[in-house]
């Protein structure tokens, strides 16, 4: 058997998964009024956090169109190439190693990804991901990002706990930094329980990796911060 064939077997699930969601997404089919006050943001118990497709819809009608100013597009852009390299590593540990968490996740930002492909639909803004394969992005920036976070996610679980500990934790101090530059209050509610799931991720990730005896220094945000969010209890959505 192709060393591959397992990923791809994976990918394809989560493709279909991914199209489903995005298919929602876009129609608006079965948004109805009960869930304009709901949280888009559904949590589990593992802290795995997914976008409720039905739910966006319907909290995004809630809002008027503003006008997109340039820096609120290129910030859309560079966190649908952020969203959608995270669920492409985890996919890629998901088949190597048999800790669910990887596959949950991977999950998980499927829906995260498609919640910011929602805005760019929302705002007509193209897709910087649109006719390209799994693992390649428009930005080198993050294709060699990824390249190099798939390479360590195989040297050994701990080491791809690692780095999904550090992937949430760079979405974390890059959604912070996005929010400055951003007026409209569709895309800030997206950002803010995209933040969420990425410290719910993050405590996931944290505790699966002091499990199997593995620790980790921040790279992205301070020791306090990132103790601060790990000793802290599971999050909902807003």
């Amino acid at each position: 058997m192709n060393k591959m064939t397992p990923y791809r077997r994976i990918f394809q699930t989560v493709t279909v998964t991914m199209a489903a969601v995005l298919g929602l997404l876009s129609s608006g089919c079965g948004g109805g009024s009960s869930d304009a006050g709901m949280s888009p943001l559904a949590v589990g118990a593992d802290g795995t956090s997914s976008f409720s497709a039905e739910v966006l819809v319907a909290r995004l009608d809630g809002y008027a169109l503003a006008p997109l100013s340039s820096a609120e597009a290129a910030s859309l852009a560079y966190m649908r190439e952020e969203e959608q390299l995270a669920h492409d590593v985890y996919a890629v540990s998901a088949t190597l190693y048999a800790q669910p968490i990887f596959a949950n996740i991977t999950a998980s930002e499927a829906t995260h990804a498609a919640a910011v492909k929602a805005l760019l639909d929302r705002y007509g803004q193209p897709d910087p991901l649109e006719g390209l394969a799994a693992g390649t992005y428009k930005t080198a920036a993050f294709q060699a990002l990824h390249d190099a976070l798939v390479a360590a996610s195989r040297v050994s679980l701990v080491e791809a706990l690692k780095v999904g500990v550090e992937i949430e934790e760079l979405d974390m101090r890059d959604i912070a930094a996005q929010q400055v530059g951003i007026d409209n209050a569709d895309i800030l509610m997206v950002y803010d329980n995209l933040l969420r799931g990425s410290r719910n991720h993050l405590r996931a990730y944290m505790k699966v990796l002091t499990q199997q005896g593995g620790s980790y220094v921040p790279q992205y945000i301070s020791q306090a911060e990132f103790d601060a969010i790990v000793q802290s209890a599971t999050e909902t959505g807003g």
